[in-house]
């Protein structure tokens, strides 16, 4: 059901109580996180029973440039969301209808310039991430038709991120739950029935991600909708979009260094001697669904938590800001502590549900004895990061995803393999998420401080006058 205009208005933000806006905003955003989770894990499923362990190989060997897909789309609709939500807290809908004109141009420039440059290249960007001749004709295969699709991807993932930020919750829910019904529906006939194989699953997707696509593009093309496309308003501001660009880039260096990461991870257990390194790669791939599944959750937490905090930093009412982040941060690790639990007490249950294949359950068991073990503290993590970049503080929120992903976990896998094996890798996994916690906790602790002093300092400021974000 639609929301009214008085429910959906993004007014509430600065009066309603925090609880319950949680649930307003971050119930319908895990919902679709969940859904998107087991989409993914459904679909891997597919794939592992109907085209075999190569076939969930292959889709390992996409993941980094899965996460490059994903970069280069984030850069925009994370930015744009989060800039709307201030500019709704300073009462200012003029420049928050700019945000929206601006993103739907940008994520089409994007999607045809990163598409298409990377369709040229494909098999080579492929071998560069660890494909071999076994698992390059699925990952080539599945690759192609994502890559075709992503202009109606980044529209759809764009235009939903603002449409939850501008008051809309349970209808950005509804869209994203329409691709993964829609995607569930036609991945096993595609799979099974007309036996199109991994092909089938990308095919898939994108048709359920073209019916979300046609929601959301309704809902901003109407009217009614609180901030709504604008002929008259501004669709390319240098201004709007360096803003976006400048809040964007933490989750598309996060990104971004998920996919280096990710070419490390393969490399390293391609090279680990005494086993099947495809079917390593394998292993990841369900190890990094099964993590993924929970990371998900807790992004639908922070993507509820966005709106609130953008709009009552801008509005100077950090009383609510700091009690919103400390809210999320007990979710967050609780929801992790339920993912760390369920792959301790039932690993192989797990991975049959991806594969019967003995040798890659038993590698997948191993792997999640060490992989998960500081995972609780991964929820932590995640929320203090997002919040700095919700706030419009975006070199602080690069800098804890580059320490988590990269500066800190790249010299593992580059070290501990070398000493044990196949388990280094997965110990460098589990030591960078116990070193990033450690190093995300000291950041806010720090940071709150002086926000903490800032705002005591300055008094409030009329609502109608326009604020820039504080800098770092």
């Amino acid at each position: 059901m639609i929301e009214s205009k008085r429910q959906s208005s993004p007014l509430i933000l600065g009066s309603r109580s925090i609880g319950s806006l949680l649930v307003q905003y971050s119930v319908p955003a895990i919902i679709a996180s969940v859904a998107t989770s087991l989409y993914n894990i459904i679909d891997s499923i597919f794939i592992g029973r109907g085209v075999g362990p190569m076939g969930i190989a292959g889709l390992a060997i996409t993941l980094p440039l899965m996460n490059l897909v994903i970069a280069f789309c984030t850069l925009i609709a994370v930015g744009g969301a989060t800039i709307s939500s201030i500019f709704l807290g300073q009462q200012n809908v003029k420049r928050a209808t700019d945000v929206v004109n601006n993103v739907m141009v940008l994520c089409v420039i994007h999607s045809i310039i990163f598409g298409g440059t990377t369709l040229l290249f494909l098999d080579d960007i492929l071998m560069f991430f660890g494909a071999t001749p076994e698992t390059l004709p699925y990952a080539h295969e599945f690759m192609t038709v994502i890559l075709y699709g992503t202009p109606i991807s980044y529209v759809f993932i764009g235009l939903n991120n603002l449409m939850r930020a501008t008051g809309y919750p349970k209808k950005a829910m509804i869209s994203a739950l329409l691709s993964v019904v829609v995607n569930i529906i036609l991945a096993p006939i595609f799979i099974f029935n007309l036996d199109w194989g991994i092909r089938g699953a990308a095919t898939a997707t994108i048709i359920g991600q073209t019916a979300a696509f046609i929601w959301v593009l309704a809902h901003f093309m109407s009217k009614r909708s609180f901030v709504h496309f604008d002929l008259r308003q501004q669709w390319l501001t240098s201004t709007i979009i360096k803003r976006i660009y400048s809040i964007g880039l933490s989750p598309f260096l996060m990104n971004v260094c998920a996919c280096i990461v990710v070419i490390f991870i393969n490399h390293a257990l391609l090279d680990c001697e005494g086993i099947d390194g495809n079917l390593a790669v394998g292993a990841y791939g369900i190890l990094n669904r099964t993590t993924m599944f929970f990371v998900m959750i807790v992004f639908g937490v922070t993507q509820g938590m966005q709106p609130i905090l953008g709009y009552n930093y801008g509005a100077r009412k950090w009383n609510r800001v700091k009690k919103t982040l400390s809210i999320g941060i007990w979710i967050g690790v609780a929801i992790t502590s339920i993912g760390w639990v369920i792959t301790e007490l039932f690993p192989d249950q797990v991975s049959e549900l991806f594969t019967t294949d003995e040798v890659l359950i038993d590698l997948a068991r191993n792997g999640s004895r060490i992989y998960f073990i500081f995972y609780p503290l991964v929820g932590c993590q995640i929320v203090i990061q997002n919040f700095f970049q919700s706030i419009g503080k975006p070199k602080l929120s690069i800098f804890l995803s580059l320490t988590r992903q990269l500066i800190l976990l790249i010299p593992l896998l580059l070290t501990l393999p070398r000493y044990w094996g196949i388990d280094g890798v997965w110990a460098s996994m589990a030591g960078s998420d116990g070193l990033a916690f450690l190093l995300a906790i000291i950041t806010a602790w720090v940071v709150l401080r002086r926000l903490d002093h800032n705002f005591k300092e300055s008094s409030p400021i009329p609502s109608n006058i326009q604020n820039k974000t504080d800098n770092d």
